[in-house]
């Protein structure tokens, strides 16, 4: 696809024309926003991260990509058995991922849909995927330019926080600048606004991982014969030092390691000859036997690829500034495990598109527009943050070293609202205790309870049908132990409904978008009149 000439004024220019900077570009040009979109490669380009979250679909849905995206052809994260009783037909659907933690005997396993199949998501080949939604952006009127690389940026002359321009250089080697309104940083992990400028990117040790991955083909498939076929398989090290993931694509599996950074370069370091990581990659994977259960006889069709370093955030949660906004990975990004990485990217772009149409439009103030954005994103940011410390403490047995990386003030900040999601009660107390933490954490780790449809039904069956309502109150892990009263299946259903409460708000699109009171105001999700409006 040729593009377009670079124009030397736009009204809003997105940096990246990655998920994040596709949805804000479709977001504001469907508003009728002059949008540009400067991309330094060419789409279709190779990408990680095939994984997608149901959440991800609503997101697709409101601009008008969601049935393109479902008539693509990737790997539906669904199996639907349908077995015909005269005139009645009886559904099982599960969508969603076993994972196995080093702790129990069983895998767990999390679909995160409630039996919607209008819910279910996919597994994707991110390079056809991303694609995808660059050209979506183009046919709602987004200017798309790829191959034009932002090299710098200019700021306002009297107010040294106002971005105005941006300085590019096409790959065929012509330069140029490009006067805006409105900055949108959706540059991945380059983050040209916080690592250049801003100089605000701060890692988190607690996460500071390594990955590296491959692609395999005439792989097994997880729960073959059952309603959970096909689904992507999570499995923590026997040695305790990471995880591994193996994820369905369209004729293969992605298949990959994650370590301690620390650990990983310990254990490279007795590896020798000619291909170091893949010799690396294929010891890990040893240490995973439900993954080379999987595998079997497949055969590793690309080279092995790895990633460091990846896991960071804005520090001072500062997302926003006057006329500008980061989403996406140019702001944060957690960490491959729950598959939060697009996920992430749409709410950003989603975020930066009302709180910038918001302030265009006169529905607030500019300051009242950066603030919902920084609030927002940090909140998206913190509550799968949550969720990942919780998976990795049950991973490596490290709790100290996991609640010790946390910013006790940022996330202060945040944890009045996470406290009534994760344990369902309010706390006006300003101070988070090292006790509260640990059993928000907990309560959460258990939506990967080593439960079973089975055993589920017979819980079901013997408990007061309040206990397993999705719809009643979060109980703590204490009071569902003494409920137990030491029947093992009870207490892990009960923990894993309760917990399920918690994934429900965090991943439903009403809770987290169309209700959400954030500063005084909530995003307007209406085509034409896309914005921010005073809460009620």
């Amino acid at each position: 696809m040729a593009s377009p000439a670079i124009p030397a004024s736009t009204n809003i220019l997105v940096i990246g024309g990655g998920p994040a900077g596709s949805f804000t570009a479709s977001a504001l040009a469907r508003e009728g926003f002059e949008v540009t979109v400067l991309e330094k490669d060419h789409f279709p380009r190779y990408h990680i991260g095939e994984s997608l979250l149901a959440s991800c679909r609503p997101f697709l849905r409101f601009i008008d990509a969601d049935e393109k995206v479902s008539k693509h052809g990737f790997a539906l994260k669904v199996r639907l058995f349908m077995a015909a009783a005269e005139s009645n037909l009886n559904h099982s659907i599960q969508v969603g991922a076993a994972v196995k933690l080093n702790q129990h005997k069983r895998e767990g396993y999390t679909d995160f849909i409630n039996g919607d199949i209008s819910k279910a998501a996919w597994n994707v080949e991110r390079d056809e995927f991303d694609e995808m939604l660059l050209r979506h952006a183009d046919q709602n009127g987004a200017r798309i330019c790829e191959g034009v690389q932002v090299t710098g940026i200019t700021f306002a002359s009297d107010n040294a926080d106002k971005p105005v321009s941006a300085q590019w250089k096409s790959d065929t080697g012509i330069e140029g600048e490009t006067r805006f309104d409105w900055l949108v940083d959706c540059s991945g992990r380059n983050g040209i606004m916080s690592t250049k400028y801003l100089k605000n990117r701060k890692f988190n040790q607690a996460l500071k991982n390594t990955a590296f991955w491959s692609y395999w083909e005439g792989a097994g498939k997880y729960g073959a014969g059952t309603s959970r076929e096909n689904s992507p398989w999570f499995e923590a090290l026997t040695d305790e030092t990471g995880w591994a993931w193996f994820i369905p694509l369209s004729g293969k599996v992605s298949v990959g390691v994650v370590l301690k950074e620390d650990i990983s370069r310990v254990k490279k370091s007795s590896v020798s000859g000619p291909d170091v990581n893949k010799t690396h990659y294929l010891n890990q994977l040893k240490l995973a036997p439900g993954v080379l259960s999987l595998l079997g006889d497949a055969k590793m069709v690309a080279d092995v690829k790895n990633a460091a370093d990846y896991s960071y955030q804005t520090e001072g949660s500062k997302y926003a500034g006057p006329n500008y906004r980061m989403a996406g990975d140019a702001g944060s990004f957690i960490d491959p495990f729950f598959s939060s990485g697009v996920h992430l990217a749409f709410a950003g772009g989603l975020s930066a598109a009302s709180s910038i149409a918001a302030s265009i439009r006169g529905h607030c103030t500019e300051a009242e527009a950066i603030q919902f954005h920084n609030s927002k994103t940090e909140r998206s940011y913190t509550r799968f943050m949550l969720v990942v410390l919780s998976a990795y403490r049950q991973i490596t047995a490290q709790e100290d070293a996991v609640l010790s990386d946390i910013d006790e003030d940022n996330f202060d900040r945040a944890f009045d609202f996470i406290r009534p999601i994760i344990q369902g009660t309010a706390d006006t107390t300003q101070r988070i205790t090292h006790e509260s933490l640990v059993g928000a954490m907990d309560l959460v780790a258990h939506a990967l309870g080593p439960t079973t449809p089975e055993v589920h039904a017979d819980v079901a069956n013997r408990v007061d049908p309040s206990l397993m309502a999705r719809t009643g109150p979060i109980l703590n892990t204490k009071v569902v132990e003494e409920l137990a009263a030491g029947d093992e299946n009870v207490k892990q259903v009960l923990w894993r409904v309760n917990a399920r409460k918690t994934l429900d708000n965090m991943y439903g699109w009403e809770n987290t978008f169309l209700g959400e009171n954030i500063d005084g105001f909530t995003i307007i999700l209406k085509r034409g009149a896309l914005g921010l409006g005073q809460a009620s």
